[in-house]
């Protein structure tokens, strides 16, 4: 699959990623550490939007598929960009972010689970 920089998906689409085990992509959890604590989508990473610039370039490989998703849709579109300015280039954003998982029945993790 083949994603272009200013893509977003549908939480169906990465769903069925998970679920067939694709490999090489990276889910990445903007949102505070409390709310990612309480529940976030399995096998995500949290790095608050503030921290992502500098935090994503030593901690990311430029060319892997990178799935974002905030609180809002604000959230995820500004993470995606700032995604984008870093010079990452396969960013997908998650529309309906956390709230779009949680009502495809998106595996969860945290301690609200």
């Amino acid at each position: 699959m083949l994603m272009s920089s200013n893509l977003a998906t549908d939480a169906h689409e990465l769903k069925s990623r998970l679920e067939w085990g694709q490999p090489a992509f990276t889910i990445i959890d903007v949102r505070d550490r409390h709310s990612y604590n309480y529940v976030h989508i399995s096998g995500a990473i949290q790095i608050p939007v503030d921290d992502l610039e500098k935090r994503a370039t030593f901690s990311l490989h430029k060319q892997r598929h990178i799935y974002v998703y905030g609180e809002n849709e604000q959230q995820t579109a500004t993470a995606a960009q700032i995604l984008r300015d870093a010079g990452f280039t396969e960013i997908a954003e998650i529309k309906g972010g956390f709230i779009a998982w949680k009502i495809v029945g998106g595996a969860m993790e945290g301690l609200a689970v």
